[in-house]
């Protein structure tokens, strides 16, 4: 590949990521209750890190995951009163739980199934069910740590009020945003080329993808 596609490949590439990360994030903070289900918020932001590091890599879901992740803790990141009442903000949470969700994603059995479309929603169900369960052992963590209290929600109300509303709306915007990422997306054809270069010399290959 020459010197200007790879420099074309690359503009688009930061053009269209950042267009979809301002896009996404935007509409989630500022219209957050336009898709909800018994008090919980379709995750646009969640679903498009999920994506982008299923289709198209480790490398673009970490940073895409990063960026996001800040721009969620500035604006809409959880705070936690101490036991002298002083409020402490969450910075740093957002930006780990996208990580971790880019990571799961970008080795959802990705060489098995050859990054399938359909697939997609498997891999955004089982990293939704990871991240509310991660995010859920850390704000009971936080909250016995900073305000020495205990975490004020059974099992049943995480289930049947926190993930599985969670779950289903993710699943529903999960197919819109599969479409946009492969017809419009920051690649041509839908496909990171630097994927293939990735198979053959073992990079890219995590302990999902057997």
């Amino acid at each position: 590949m020459n010197l200007s596609v790879e420099k074309k490949i690359l503009i688009r590439k930061i053009i269209v990521y950042v267009i979809f990360t301002l896009l996404f994030s935007c509409f989630q903070v500022s219209f957050p209750n336009r898709l909800t289900l018994f008090g919980q918020v379709a995750d646009l932001m969640l679903v498009y890190v999920i994506l982008v590091g299923y289709f198209f890599g480790f490398a673009d879901g970490a940073v895409v995951g990063i960026i996001v992740g800040f721009i969620r803790d500035y604006f809409a990141g959880p705070s936690f009163t101490d036991s002298q009442g002083n409020v402490t903000a969450s910075i740093g949470i957002g930006m780990l739980m996208m990580f971790i969700a880019a990571s799961i994603s970008s080795s959802f059995f990705t060489k098995r199934m050859n990054r399938n479309a359909a697939f997609a929603f498997v891999c955004v169900i089982f990293c939704t069910i990871c991240y509310k369960v991660i995010g859920h052992l850390i704000m009971a963590a936080v909250m016995q740590f900073f305000s020495r209290t205990s975490y004020n929600l059974s099992f049943y109300q995480i289930v049947v009020n926190s993930i599985l509303p969670t779950l289903l709306l993710n699943v529903i915007i999960a197919g819109p945003m599969i479409l946009v990422l492969r017809f419009i997306g920051p690649y041509s054809k839908g496909v990171n080329p630097s994927l293939s270069k990735n198979f053959l010399s073992g990079g890219d290959d995590l302990w999902l993808r057997t």
